[in-house]
């Protein structure tokens, strides 16, 4: 059904997309300018015609594709809790990098590690060929062989046992990649921008260095917690700047750049997508006004486990606004 419904999706998009103007050339465009309930009721119209049809995948193909995707066999590793305990004691680094960048897998001896490509002032994502070559052993040794991209621009490497887990940490050191801020403000996701983009409108990597670097104490980054900043350079929205905890997009106005923020986007479960905050910022100004924002969220959260997104739920835009544009208003 999901396999049949996809398609149907596409062919309604294929039928009616804007593939004459390649800035509108998306399907976000299409629901946009037709409507969330038309749209729906053409994508329904066409699933009725495809559910039975011949995309049903055979048997085989299914047993297949769960064959590839089959987990490896992992063997029991008990001495793991041993040698975090002891790794965590010897090394700073090393323990907060494993609370920042670890999480628990479903066999208890293992756990899954988020390779950072996002170190502080770095281009969001990158990584050179020596680090590649690098990491590409480190998944050999201690990664059953498998290296995953996610779509936040870093690496996944899905099965590590605990008990290895130092000894990754001291590889990725070696290579500059050990940088423990997975989910935190400076993991910033943000597209090319008007650096190497034909369709950008507005510079979306010195912008996200910038931030990066003016978050660049880790104990800032995790008084702050978990924040999802998303920087677009234009309209197209390849940063996912709609759905960031905070959301940037560059926009050109008057031959100058222009960044309009958004607040209150979320990716996970509890969707939603952000709001505009008020007019656009400079890129002189955008670094203060993200910060000022940070500011004004850490004034009015409840303690220090109420997230960014969460804060922004219960009360809402006016605070943020009354933050960034008060001078304005008493100005006017």
């Amino acid at each position: 059904a999901l396999l049949s419904y996809c398609t149907a999706i596409l062919r309604v998009y294929n039928l009616y997309g804007r593939r004459d103007n390649k800035y509108k050339a998306r399907i976000k465009i299409l629901v946009h300018e037709t409507g969330v309930e038309e749209i729906t009721r053409q994508i329904e119209a066409e699933w009725q015609e495809l559910k039975d049809a011949q995309l049903k995948l055979p048997e085989a193909d299914i047993r297949a594709i769960e064959a590839y995707f089959a987990p490896p066999a992992l063997a029991e590793r008990l001495e793991g809790d041993q040698a975090v305990k002891l790794a965590r004691l010897d090394s700073k680094g090393f323990s907060e990098w494993l609370d920042q960048n670890v999480v628990t897998h479903r066999h208890p001896d293992y756990a899954a590690v988020t390779i950072s490509l996002k170190g502080i002032g770095e281009v969001p994502g990158d990584a050179s060929d020596s680090q590649m070559d690098a990491i590409a052993d480190i998944a050999e040794t201690y990664g059953f062989d498998e290296l995953r991209v996610s779509h936040e621009q870093n690496l996944i490497l899905p099965h590590v046992a605990r008990a290895d887990l130092k000894a990754v940490y001291d590889a990725l050191v070696g290579i500059g990649l050990a940088t423990a801020n997975s989910n935190l403000i400076s993991d910033i996701i943000a597209c090319p921008g008007l650096d190497y983009c034909a369709l950008a409108t507005a510079r979306s990597i010195p912008i996200a260095q910038e931030i990066s670097r003016r978050f660049a104490s880790l104990e800032r980054q995790r008084e702050i917690g978990e924040l999802k900043l998303k920087i677009s350079g234009c309209i197209n929205a390849c940063g996912h700047h709609h759905v960031g905890h905070i959301g940037i997009l560059g926009v050109e106005k008057k031959g100058s750049e222009l960044y309009q923020v958004t607040l209150g986007g979320s990716a996970d479960e509890n969707t939603s997508v952000g709001e505009i905050i008020g007019r656009g910022f400079s890129s002189e100004e955008i670094t203060d006004a993200i910060e000022q924002i940070v500011e004004t969220y850490l004034g009015l959260r409840l303690d220090p486990q109420e997230k960014f997104i969460d804060a922004y739920r219960r009360v809402g835009p006016a605070p943020f606004k009354e933050a960034l544009y008060a001078g304005e208003a008493k100005a006017a």
